[in-house]
């Protein structure tokens, strides 16, 4: 995909930096104002079901993940972090394959195709997304041949190649082909007592041609080799054999070079490497809540064999073989896909821990932590005096663990309940809220067990709360728990008093650090009831609840929205200033996009930060002229969903949820307001830095493609790196 521009004027290059110069001083209040200039379109309504209004969700889904591919070739990125965007744009390019595309093929295999608020069938947008999947990895290695793996030689990191190979390194790799790859490898002859294999979902094989007869006289033809999970796909070249540099050798490059060895007295005529990508969609029946994680175990190893939805190849395999492999794994010529080089980059991600190269990394950086909230400080005391808002990975996410060890110590905190959606493999939350259960607190833990890919790490993280004393419970049947939930009682005199933590992203300590999220820490009577009303409801029995504060799905949050919109176009109907502007992962609920629609139209100025997946269209004449969409796509990937409407009482709302039907419909999500006019004036001058970016952002135009917006001036002034110095330690 060519890099496309709009240049901005040098002006606007130092908007963004003033605007968060005027955060740290605390001088702008934004909540009282907001009139903006809005086109208010004449003529007839529009016909909001019109499929040319809506973007496609696969398509829309897919071009963020180009965005993504197209950091690797920004040169105002260190060398190390472009190989990384490269890789995740690997990494992201499987589960969407893995789970949207293979739902598609799902469609089309039980005869069931719907056509989505686009209007397009299943059958057209898979035909659309294989032809530009096939372009985008064509650019993805064409990148990595001709740009990457050049620059890396220059700085001294090698990939060697088998022609690059010295006759010392020849010895080498030959006997760490005997001692380390040999013994694990079990060659697969294919005839009629050796039928197929199943292959592990994303595995490293190979097929091979063979010429001539075994010991038993068998005459086959083909063999697969699979690669065990358990090798390195990438081996360091010891320095007493390579001593300039960093040198590196995939293991695909040692098994084609000693593949031979498989087969004594037979002759290789082909060696070529294949990975099949699978359906990893669970789907669960609705069993019984106490039978969850069982049945959840038992679909976690047929996640492993699911239906194949893409098949790649070396681009040097010939098509009798491509051929035989596409009818194994009942694929069309359309799912094959030739690499040109390794089938499986994503393995390469460990070269970042292999070289110590902190010149092509990103700086490091010490996360902010306010006075009150440092290691030893009592957090209980600080919340007292005022709600605490934190922004990600800006500011630590450590006092967040902190304060649930303080409490697990306290005599004083009788009970603490949190929800547990996504956290990292050796959780210090686990461990915390474990030890408050054995320290005799009431600890209740809501564990999501069908988050996906974290299944079978949620289901221990159970056993071991379980184990403690805590309470578990895995949610509702048929509604993911995906909100953001921490909540403490605690004695103060002679009352009980409570404190919540609310988030708009996981209690993950190493993602905090990666993704930007806010937190909320209050000690708010009434939302912190309304936290404790919605445990009750998922943990117990009961009819719906009536939060004072808090909106929640799959209950009020979709109306509560579209209230907010609509109350915005009221407003702008009437003459009245009017603003909305929301930040978000992904934007795809039609009820939503078509109050959107109808605000635009009624004058309502609409700014939209959407990182991920769009299938509102802005721009429209007469329909969304007033809607302007950007996606932020940089060093910290932009996961925070906050919404602000300037005609409410609380205009500043952060939530757990996007604007998607799966989070308004089939979630038990949060959304909760920023009470404190403090720190909604500052969350809404952040949301107007993001908008002013010039550095890392792309606008999305009415024909749904994006264009990037670059000023001449260098990446330093894009938000996140501002953001870092403001509220970091760089």
């Amino acid at each position: 995909m060519e890099r496309q521009r709009i240049l901005a004027s040098e002006d606007m290059t130092y908007e963004i930096e003033d605007t968060l110069k005027r955060v740290k001083e605390r001088k702008l209040d934004v909540l009282s104002d907001g009139a903006t200039t809005a086109v208010v379109p004449d003529g007839p309504e529009a016909d909001l079901d019109n499929h040319a209004f809506f973007e496609n969700r696969e398509l829309s889904h897919l071009k963020f993940n180009l965005r993504v591919l197209s950091q690797a070739k920004n040169p105002s990125h260190p060398l190390l972090e472009r190989l990384m965007f490269l890789l995740i744009f690997s990494s992201n390019l499987d589960e969407f394959f893995e789970i949207r595309v293979s739902g598609l093929k799902k469609q089309l295999d039980f005869g069931r195709q719907r056509p989505g608020p686009d209007g397009k069938y299943p059958e057209q947008v898979l035909k659309l997304l294989h032809e530009q999947v096939r372009a985008a990895l064509d650019e993805q290695y064409r990148i990595l041949n001709s740009d990457l793996l050049p620059s890396l030689a220059e700085e001294g990191i090698h990939f060697l190649q088998r022609h690059e190979w010295n006759e010392e390194l020849i010895r080498w790799t030959h006997d760490y082909f005997h001692e380390d790859v040999l013994p694990v490898i079990s060659p697969l002859g294919l005839d009629p007592a050796h039928p197929f294999p199943r292959l592990v979902n994303k595995s490293l094989n190979f097929i091979l041609s063979l010429e001539g007869k075994d010991a038993f006289g068998r005459e086959s033809g083909l063999a697969i080799v699979p690669a065990p999970r358990s090798l390195p796909r990438l081996i360091k070249v010891p320095s007493d054999i390579m001593p300039q540099g960093d040198n590196f050798i995939f293991l695909s490059s040692i098994i084609h070079a000693f593949v031979d060895e498989f087969f004594p007295g037979m002759k290789v005529k082909e060696c070529h490497q294949f990975r099949v990508t699978r359906n990893s969609d669970l789907e669960m029946s609705k069993v019984e809540v106490e039978d969850v994680a069982s049945a959840l175990q038992g679909e976690l190893h047929s996640r492993r064999f699911g239906a194949a939805t893409k098949l790649e190849v070396g681009k040097q395999c010939p098509e009798a073989l491509t051929s035989f492999l596409l009818d194994r794994f009942n694929l069309s010529q359309e799912e094959l896909f030739t690499l040109d080089g390794p089938v499986n980059l994503q393995r390469l991600m460990a070269v970042t821990g292999m070289v110590d190269r902190p010149d092509l990394r990103f700086p490091l950086f010490v996360p902010g932590t306010a006075a009150a909230l440092e290691e030893g400080s009592d957090i209980f005391a600080a919340v007292d005096k005022e709600d605490r808002l934190l922004l990600h990975p800006f500011e630590s996410f450590i006092p967040i663990i902190d304060w649930v060890r303080q409490a697990a110590k306290d005599p004083k905190v009788l009970s603490i309940k949190q929800t547990l959606y996504r956290t990292n493999e050796s959780s210090e939350l686990v461990e915390a809220l474990a030890e408050a259960a054995r320290n005799g607190k009431e600890v209740t833990v809501v564990i999501e067990l069908r988050a996906r890919f974290d299944e079978e790490e949620n289901i221990n993280f159970a056993s071991i709360l379980q184990e403690a004393g805590a309470v578990v419970v895995y949610g509702v049947m048929g509604y993911k728990t995906h909100a953001k939930m921490l909540l403490f009682v605690r004695k103060s005199g002679n009352k009980l008093r409570r404190y919540a933590h609310l988030g708009t992203g996981n209690y993950h300590r190493k993602t905090s650090l990666l993704y930007t999220d806010y937190g909320l820490l209050t000690a708010d009577e009434v939302l912190c009831a309304d936290v404790h009303k919605v445990f009750q409801q998922i943990t117990g029995m009961g009819k719906k609840i009536h939060p004072k504060l808090l909106i929640h799905a799959p209950f009020n949050l979709r109306k509560s929205m579209v209230k907010m919109i609509e109350a915005e176009a009221e407003a702008a109907a009437a003459g009245k200033p009017s603003r909305i502007i929301a930040k978000m992962n992904a934007l795809t609920d039609p009820v939503v996009i078509k109050a959107l629609y109808t605000a635009s139209r009624a004058g309502v100025q609409i700014d939209l930060i959407v990182r991920g997946i769009c299938c509102l269209k802005p721009r429209v004449p007469g329909l969304s002229d007033n809607i302007r969409v950007i996606s932020i796509v940089g060093r910290f990937l932009e996961h925070s969903r906050v919404y602000y409407f300037l005609n409410q009482t609380y205009q500043v709302y952060c939530a757990s949820a996007d604007w998607m039907e799966r989070n308004l419909s089939n979630r038990i999500e949060v959304c909760f307001p920023i009470l404190r006019k403090k720190w909604a004036n500052r969350i809404v001058t952040e949301l107007e830095a993001y908008l002013s970016d010039q550095a890392q952002s792309w606008e999305l135009q009415s024909d749904g493609e994006y264009l990037e917006r670059l000023s001449e001036a260098d990446e330093s002034i894009g938000v996140q790196n501002l953001l870092l110095k403001e509220l970091g330690q760089v």
